[in-house]
């Protein structure tokens, strides 16, 4: 690895910095919870009842228990391997370069169109304000500059959003606290969950509401793993920071959804939950709090409308630049994404990372199309994890896991088989766009693979990760013709799908297991691996630091 290297805008000297092991228990969970706890409190709660009505109450529940299992999976192997970037490196401990990029790749997708989606929610507020942002018709954002900030703030100097999130976060739990209680004392409009039925729409939206804004929101507690590296004590704090945010983003939304479906008029469903609407504002919580006479709290939402989506997305730019840092670092991208400018910022990823949150702007430009595709990306990226504890467990049984999740053998099928199911529930319409950013990401490695040297090129240990063609492949079959409720043509009825999917998922679980990497080389890797992720860390410098 070089010693010095030619950044934008000067020579960075990579090895003289040191990582400063600063960040403690309270703030690490903080950035998961400032992840979590960001646009989808905002306008999930509308989303999901207008597709499920009252039995959105249940999605928001088979979400909370789909995120928690899949967030225990990531518990253990943050606390096995404290590493930035985790999310696209565990895979590639168990199964080779190919699945590390994969997962990287996934995720990097999920991350890059998340701080879209958190732009155009505060703008969807600010219109109330700034007429023009949005689309009154169709919800459409028309004016995507917005996002330019959030770059911005992160080439100046990830300080920045050091001290910002702190207090960012602080206020983002306050505010949706804060709002519950007042619509729970305030309002008592519980016929709301009866008077047209309480899943108006049939069984199957129950389940499609989960990709369209539900499972959204839940979105962002591996933060904690993708900073831990940081931590003062990253081997108990990481596990602890992963539950105890879920748990507390569970608790913000579930009773969010509670209060949202029981604070507005009945008069509001004249036309049924699907046509839910409140003519003349932008945002339902600010539209009901200012109905009913509470200014001051109509305020507070604006100006929360602001800070929540702002943080998260300040989050996921910063972190989708290490992720492609990342990626140049294991030569899966070409190696101009892992330069580094004089205050120790890899100003290119951010710019790329701006550049592409644009792109997904123009084709996306409301927020409930965007969440679609962020969802199932992550969900994507998510799903490689089970399959990495399921192998890691056979070919390093003894190694050191702080935190070992009980039953794990029988949890991580069960949380792969559910993130395929979160993904073939968002619609074919998601998956085959899904599909297409993943086909765009091998493109980039085949030619950057191609162009370098023989000498550099990645090791993807193709025998390891080859069960991903039938993966990919065949989960974007499953739901092309899966059942007309989720967008397919009909092959597999509603009910038995579900069944189909959990069938092929436990079948690519134990290929994947089978083709795992030898034991030997899996510790290989799991060392050279993670010593150089250690490295990593350094050259990055105050990118990594998320609070003092």
């Amino acid at each position: 690895m070089a010693s010095t290297e030619q950044g934008m805008g000067g020579v960075t000297s990579l090895h003289q910095r040191k990582l400063k092991r600063r960040v403690g228990l309270n703030a690490l969970m903080f950035t998961s919870v400032g992840s979590i706890i960001g646009s989808g409190w905002l306008l999930g709660a509308l989303t999901a009842s207008k597709v499920a009505g009252p039995a959105a109450l249940i999605t928001w529940i088979l979400g909370a228990v789909a995120v928690l299992l899949i967030a225990l999976v990531h518990a253990e192997l943050g606390g096995m391997f404290p590493v930035a970037g985790g999310s696209g490196r565990y895979p590639q401990y168990a199964f080779g370069g190919l699945a590390g990029f994969s997962s990287a790749w996934f995720w990097y997708i999920g991350a890059v169109t998340t701080a879209p989606a958190e732009v155009t929610a505060a703008l969807t507020y600010a219109n109330n304000y700034i007429p023009g942002l949005i689309d009154a018709n169709t919800g459409v954002l028309t004016a995507p500059l917005g996002y330019i900030l959030f770059s911005v703030v992160n080439v100046l100097g990830v300080r920045w959003l050091a001290e910002s999130n702190r207090w960012i976060t602080a206020w983002k739990i306050a505010i949706p606290v804060l709002t519950v209680i007042v619509f729970l004392v305030v309002f008592h409009h519980f016929d709301n969950l009866s008077s047209h039925g309480f899943a108006p729409n049939g069984v199957a939206p129950i389940f499609t509401a989960l990709s369209t804004g539900v499972v959204f929101a839940y979105l962002g507690f591996e933060q904690a793993v993708e900073f831990g590296a940081e931590s003062a004590n990253p081997r108990r704090n990481i596990p602890l920071a992963v539950i105890g945010s879920v748990v507390l983003g569970v608790v913000v939304y579930l009773g969010l959804a509670i209060a949202f479906a029981t604070s507005f008029e009945p008069s509001a469903l004249a036309k049924g939950w699907s046509n839910l609407s409140f003519p003349g504002s932008f945002g339902p919580y600010a539209a009901i709090a200012s109905a009913a006479g509470l200014g001051w709290l109509a305020f507070l939402l604006y100006v929360d409308a602001v800070v929540s989506p702002g943080g998260t997305g300040l989050l996921y730019v910063g972190s989708t630049a290490r992720m492609s840092f990342g990626m140049a670092r294991m030569r899966t991208v070409p190696d101009v994404f892992a330069s580094l400018n004089e205050r120790r910022v890899p100003v290119v990823s951010i710019v790329v990372a701006m550049v592409l949150g644009f792109a997904f702007l123009f084709p996306l430009p409301s927020w409930q199309t965007i969440i679609g595709i962020v969802t199932g990306a992550t969900v994507l990226a998510y799903g490689m994890q089970p399959l990495t504890l399921g192998a890691l467990r056979r070919q390093a049984p003894e190694r050191d896991r702080p935190f070992r999740l009980q039953l794990g053998e029988i949890i991580s099928p069960v949380a792969f088989v559910i993130a395929n199911l979160i993904i073939y529930w968002s619609t074919w319409t998601v998956v085959w766009k899904l599909m297409l950013a993943v086909l765009v990401g091998y493109l980039i490695l085949a030619i950057g693979s191609l162009v370098r040297p023989q000498a550099t090129r990645p090791q993807l240990d193709w025998r390891a990760g080859y069960w991903l063609l039938p993966y990919l492949g065949g989960l974007t079959l499953v739901s092309y013709v899966g059942a007309q409720d989720f967008g397919g043509r009909g092959l597999f009825p509603f009910g038995w799908d579900a069944l189909v999917v959990a069938v092929f998922s436990v079948a690519i679980y134990v290929l994947a297991i089978r083709l795992r990497l030898p034991d030997a080389t899996a510790e290989k890797y799991m060392t050279e691996l993670s010593a150089e992720a250690e490295s990593e860390e350094e050259e990055l410098g105050e990118l990594g630091v998320v609070t003092a």
